[in-house]
């Protein structure tokens, strides 16, 4: 067993005790409810204890001195460590209780914020930041592990894409929140005390709703996913061996893994300096900044919801082909955004809802079809490897972009995001003959 303790173990399966259609149908749909809702607003409360940051970041800029290749460092040693241990924790979460997995995670995150504002020292700034980066990284692989257990690939892609906008809940409240406290004066610090306090309410919460799987409450495999001789043959159980023949084989994860490293660096670009550029180049007040940038995720949650219907009517589950269209439009967005230069705050906030609409649908779709590829046995572990490229991203909208917008200003940093987009269109190009899973047998 990998936990030695019980609580992160899996939860065993029991026998089979309800066999009548209708009630399992029934059964399976109020679960499947129950972990959809549950998983949504838990890891929108992750991102209350890790976007913090980004409005905090300018007060923190004033009144401690940082600067911002000191402030482009947290985000980018915090990403990648965050890519880094979303791959681990998801080959761990494979075989681990999501339930429990997710929860002590946020409590992880939760504490550590409380000791990020807490501290005055960069260097206590950065430790704390790296740190978070890691326990984060225990939001997302028990959520994969969850979606592609509970729901059959079929319609995988229209449940996770609304699962998905927890990522936009998240952070726009927390934009909203934390910009609102610093302008009614209570402070840099406080963008940090009252979101860790609402994540550990948000883990007790977890606690009590999650369930690991199906088969543990006595319901059979979810349809679509039944294991098979066909599923088996060639592929041993071990552990590192299922991960090869499932992950590291297959050509197209590695694609969509390297285009998540661009699709990151637009996301993450808008996200990190979005309120400090609307600060500092718009002369925008903090709190209608960081609504702009809230307005930006909001809009990507209507993208993401939409991408997922469009990938499995239009596209047969084939997220990727979903991924091409997407990027191509934001692209052109960002272009115009950049180009453009007006000062209306209603033109900047209409441009950057419309890049985040479009944005959002890639964020969204490659760990599904990653985790479609690589089936229910190994969904978090491919999802994670997806994660070390898009976190590893960081380094490019990160530091990457606190120097180079030091240096040569924010038109430069405009030119790189755009030029991240246009990689993202050609790998998912390449992408386009990928089937929809990797499951062998008709779902």
């Amino acid at each position: 067993m990998i936990f030695p303790f019980n609580l992160l173990k899996p939860a065993p399966a029991l026998p089979v005790t309800i066999t009548d259609p209708e009630e399992v149908r029934s059964q399976y749909r109020y679960w499947q409810n129950r972990i959809l809702i549950s998983t949504i607003i838990g890891y929108a409360l992750f991102y209350f204890v890790r976007k913090n940051l980004s409005v905090a970041m300018p007060a923190m800029e004033a009144s401690l001195g940082i600067s911002k290749t000191d402030l482009g460092w947290f985000l980018t040693l915090h990403g990648l460590l965050y890519g880094l241990a979303r791959f681990v924790n998801g080959m761990l979460c494979d075989h681990a209780n999501a339930r429990w997995f997710m929860a002590l995670g946020l409590i992880c995150s939760a504490v550590i914020n409380v000791f990020f504002g807490l501290s005055s020292a960069v260097i206590a700034f950065g430790l704390f930041w790296m740190l978070n980066g890691w326990v984060q990284g225990m939001g997302f692989p028990p959520c994969c592990r969850l979606m592609t257990h509970w729901f059959p690939p079929r319609i995988l892609a229209t449940k996770m894409s609304i699962w998905n906008s927890s990522h936009s809940i998240g952070a726009a409240l927390v934009l909203v929140l934390c910009g609102h406290l610093i302008q009614w004066g209570f402070g840099w610090r406080s963008c940090f005390f009252v979101p860790a306090a609402l994540a550990l309410c948000g883990a007790v919460f977890l606690a009590v709703m999650l369930r690991d799987t199906p088969e543990s409450l006595g319901l059979p495999e979810v349809e679509g996913t039944e294991t098979t001789a066909a599923d088996l043959e060639g592929s041993p159980p071990a552990f590192f061996k299922t991960l090869i023949e499932l992950v590291f084989s297959n050509p197209y994860i590695w694609l969509i893994s390297l285009a998540n490293f661009f699709v990151y660096v637009v996301r993450y670009g808008i996200v990190d300096w979005g309120p400090t550029f609307l600060t500092q180049a718009k002369h925008v007040d903090i709190a209608h900044s960081s609504s702009m940038v809230a307005a930006f995720e909001v809009t990507g949650i209507i993208g993401m919801l939409a991408s997922g219907w469009v990938t499995d009517k239009l596209f047969g589950g084939r997220g990727t082909r979903t991924c091409l269209v997407y990027m191509t439009l934001c692209f052109v967005a960002l272009v115009i955004f950049w180009q453009l230069g007006s000062t209306s705050i209603l033109v900047n906030s209409v441009l950057l809802c419309t890049a985040g609409f479009f944005i959002y649908g890639p964020q969204c779709l490659i760990g599904i079809a990653a985790a479609n590829m690589a089936t229910k046995r190994a969904a978090a572990s491919a999802a994670g490897l997806t994660g070390i490229f898009g976190y590893a991203s960081t380094t490019v909208s990160g530091v990457g972009m606190g120097i180079v917008v030091q240096r040569y200003g924010w038109d430069a940093g405009f030119m790189m995001l755009a030029g991240a987009a246009a990689m993202g269109i050609l790998l998912f190009a390449l992408c386009w003959p990928a089937l929809a899973h990797g499951y062998k047998h008709s779902s």
